[in-house]
């Protein structure tokens, strides 16, 4: 029998996949648990439509994510900290500050995690950050830590 998985299903393949299974497996075991659904002609079309949906919104939100990336890397972050008078911040900036001074500042809101900082700022002055936006998009932010 031929079904489409719904979810993915150890040895036999991912969601979204046509694969020919055993009678028996299919109508005992993927069947009853909505694991799958059985791959006639209008299912198949079904799919084939969510598929290019689903690709279209990747593109979109890929383009957004370079768009987004162009203009973060005009933008010049100002970050107001305390600090001795050699330069060294009494703490750190960290990934979770620079998201909440872009919010703040700019109106953009960029989840911390998707902020790339090998180590938190701890000196005064600008330093470049980078942000991962999407697969294979990321961009960079300058951020100026005064004292």
């Amino acid at each position: 029998m031929v079904v489409i998985l719904l979810k993915d299903v150890k040895g036999k393949g991912k969601a979204g996949d046509v694969v020919k299974v055993s009678d028996g497996y299919a109508r005992n075991m993927l069947l009853p648990r909505g694991l799958a659904k059985e791959a006639t002609e209008g299912n198949i079309r079904s799919l084939e439509k969510q598929k290019a949906i689903a690709e279209e919104k990747r593109k979109a939100d890929e383009a957004a994510a370079k768009q987004l990336a162009k203009k973060l890397e005009e933008i010049t972050l100002e970050i107001k900290s305390k600090g001795g008078d050699s330069g060294k911040l009494f703490g750190s900036i960290t990934s979770k500050d620079v998201a909440e001074a872009l919010e703040a500042q700019e109106g953009i809101k960029i989840d911390k995690k998707k902020i790339d900082m090998k180590a938190p700022i701890k000196d005064a002055g600008e330093t470049e950050v980078t942000l991962k936006l999407f697969t294979n998009v990321s961009g960079k932010l300058k951020v100026n830590v005064t004292i």
